[in-house]
């Protein structure tokens, strides 16, 4: 049988700041940016369902992840006292590999700076 990924997809709007950068450094200001994610979950679909994992649980788990990081300090976040990329990558990979054990991709987005960051599990 063949090994399938199904990929989940939300959006966020937060602010952050890096405060161990220099003071004049445009990052050190607080700012804010619209965040794109890109969550896999990989493995052999279910002979009776097709399935790789149901899409509602998914769906569930990202409508938290969501609730968490939309229109907030991403800083106040515990975790994400330091939040780049690949950090918050790392976060939500923490936060769904206890219930999702075929996590296999996590990607945080920038669009419109046209930067991304993919941490990959497999």
């Amino acid at each position: 049988m063949s090994r399938l990924e199904i990929i989940k997809e939300f959006t966020f709007e937060a602010a952050h700041r890096f405060g161990h950068m220099p003071a004049d450094h445009p990052y050190n200001r607080l700012h804010g940016h619209s965040f794109r994610v890109e969550i896999g979950v990989a493995g052999t679909p279910d002979p009776e369902t097709g399935w790789i994992v149901d899409f509602s649980a998914l769906e569930s788990a990202v409508a938290g992840l969501k609730e968490t990081l939309d229109h907030r300090m991403l800083n106040d976040i515990a975790g994400l006292e330091n939040p780049s990329l690949e950090n918050i990558a790392q976060w939500i990979a923490k936060e769904l590999a206890p219930d999702f054990p075929g996590l296999s991709m996590v990607r945080v987005l920038r669009p419109t700076l046209n930067q991304s960051a993919m941490l990959r599990l497999d």
